[in-house]
Parts: C-alpha cells; sequence; structure tokens
C-alpha cells in the first residue's frame, strides 16, 4: 500500500486486523514520468513488492498510534498558545503598556491581574502595588512607569479575545494532558527508562513525546543507527565520484526532531552535565564549522 497523506489509515486500520500490509513510501514506489494511471500504479507496485524492492515503513501499533495522535495534538495546541500570547503581546506593545520589560511572563498572576484591571477600567490611573507579587523583582517604580498607557477601545476588544482564547487553550490542553498520561500508564517501564537520559528527567510529557513516535519495541530498528536516520537527524548520503554533493539531513522526523534538538541545545548549555558540554566543545573544534549540533553526536 503506498502512503498518500490520511487517506491510507482507514483501509489500514481494516486490513491490518486480518493480514500483514506492508506500507511503502511514494519515493520507492514513483513510476515512469508520462505513463501514469492508477491501474498502471497498482501493478507497478505490485512488481516491485515481487521483487522485493519496496522498503515497509514504520507503524507502530494501535496504541501507540493512539497515543501519538493525542501528543500531536498537545503539540498544536502549544504552538496555538504560543501564537495567541505573540497576539496579545502586540496588543499590550501597540498600547505602550510595557509589561515585557518588567515582568518575566507577561502572562503570569502580576502581569495578567494588571491587565485585567486595564481592561476593566479603560483609561484610569491606578497603583500597581495591590497587584504586584511580593516575590516580584522589579522595582515598583518601574512596573508603575511600565503601565502608563492608553489602550484603545479596538485593541481592548482584540486583547480580551486574546486573553479568553488563552484560557481556554489552555484548560483544553490540561484536559489532553490528563488524557495522555492515562493512555501512556501502561508504557510506565519504558518511560522510566528513557527519563534516565539527561535532558529527559525534568518534563514527563518529552518522554512521552518520544515513546509516541518512536514505540516501545525496539526490534524494528536494527541498529540505533537506523534509528537517527529514521528520525532525520544525520546527514545523507549524496556523492558521485567522490565527491559528497549534499549533507543535508532529510526533513523526516518532524516532530520527534525538534524535541531532540531542544533537548540536546539545553543539556550543552546545562551546568548539571559537563561532560555532554566539554564533548560538545570537542566535536565544535575538530569540525572547525559553527553548525548546529546533531541530537545524535550528544547521546551517542
Amino acid at each position: 500500500m503506498e502512503s498518500t497523506g490520511k487517506y491510507w489509515i482507514p483501509v489500514f486500520n481494516v486490513l491490518e486486523k486480518t493480514c500483514n500490509v506492508v506500507l511503502a513510501h511514494p519515493k520507492y514506489t514513483k513510476p515512469q514520468k508520462g505513463n501514469k494511471t492508477d491501474r498502471k500504479d497498482a501493478k507497478w507496485i505490485c512488481d516491485l513488492f515481487m521483487c522485493d524492492m519496496i522498503k515497509p515503513s514504520f507503524i507502530p501499533p494501535a496504541k501507540i498510534r493512539h497515543l501519538r495522535d493525542l501528543v500531536r495534538y498537545r503539540f498544536k495546541l502549544t504552538n496555538m498558545l504560543t501564537g495567541e500570547k505573540n497576539r496579545a503581546q502586540n496588543c499590550l506593545t501597540v498600547s505602550n503598556l510595557k509589561l515585557d520589560d518588567v515582568f518575566s511572563d507577561v502572562f503570569g498572576k502580576s502581569s495578567r491581574s494588571i491587565t485585567e484591571y486595564i481592561l476593566a477600567y479603560p483609561g484610569k490611573s491606578f497603583d500597581v502595588t495591590p497587584f504586584v507579587d511580593k516575590r516580584c523583582k522589579a522595582p515598583l517604580e518601574e512596573i508603575q512607569a511600565a503601565v502608563d498607557g492608553a489602550v484603545s477601545p479596538e485593541q481592548a476588544i482584540k486583547l480580551r479575545q486574546c486573553l479568553d482564547h488563552i484560557d481556554e487553550l489552555e484548560m483544553h490542553k490540561k484536559e489532553m494532558e490528563r488524557e495522555i498520561l492515562r493512555v501512556s500508564a501502561p508504557y510506565s517501564d519504558a518511560l522510566e527508562l528513557i527519563s534516565t537520559v539527561p535532558g529527559f528527567d525534568k518534563n514527563p510529557f518529552t518522554a512521552i513525546q518520544v515513546l509516541s513516535e518512536i514505540g516501545g519495541d525496539m526490534s524494528v530498528f536494527p541498529t540505533d543507527q537506523h534509528l537517527v536516520s529514521w528520525a532525520g537527524c544525520c546527514p545523507r548520503n549524496d556523492q558521485s565520484n567522490f565527491k559528497i554533493k549534499s549533507t543535508r539531513i532529510s526533513r523526516a522526523g518532524s516532530y520527534l526532531k525538534p524535541v531532540l534538538v531542544q533537548v540536546a541545545n539545553a543539556l550543552i548549555k546545562s551546568k548539571k552535565h559537563p561532560e555532554i558540554t566539554e564533548r560538545y566543545r570537542r566535536i565544535k573544534s575538530h569540525r572547525g564549522t559553527r553548525k548546529p549540533l546533531l541530537p545524535s553526536a550528544v547521546f551517542s
């Protein structure tokens, strides 16, 4: 079966219960150009499969696929939250409210209470002292100067909608996280093993995201190099006549690769793991380049 968008999934769900389905990447089944029909495509795929020229794609079990779907939706909710927060920040900026200069988190408790008061009483001067938490490091004078602005009615409506949407998205994200924890409960042993890797012990959802992408059965990958290649974290082989044309990494692992890169970048800056930082420096000096470090070079 050729992978085409999401259309292969319903057919795969029906066939996997009765037979062994081989899902092929379209790049391995492309026929000759100029002679293409659906019937000829099917015959060409059949001929390739009979000649053992189709590499089967990695398809995790159904339970892992369900967990993957929930984790990816949580990832999209996080992206939506970031977008709404940027829009709310733009409303504050154009209204001369420089809360980002005095608060590390513009949507924290103190900053949010100030924003709510400004929306409730637009154009009214007030003292920020009752709204600022005692743990805030910024001086009250600077905070008072940061709220010296005016929100127009149009910006107030937009900011109100953005804040309501942020609250709604955060509620949906918490509900999704509870469901993810419930679905991932049977894989506690695998998650504990992943958490032993430096960088995966702080946030449990980081380990869950890795598990949802690669599954719990590592026998599907012959070696660790196959796993790194499947995740798109290693240079491609593209050379001719002993000349290397390109070493760019592939676009694979669009959900797994960002997590590995974030963890790797955090580790090389962390003081808790000086051995990883020192190894990164040695690799960087050996290569003599400023290209970003691949996760496989850190964790191997």
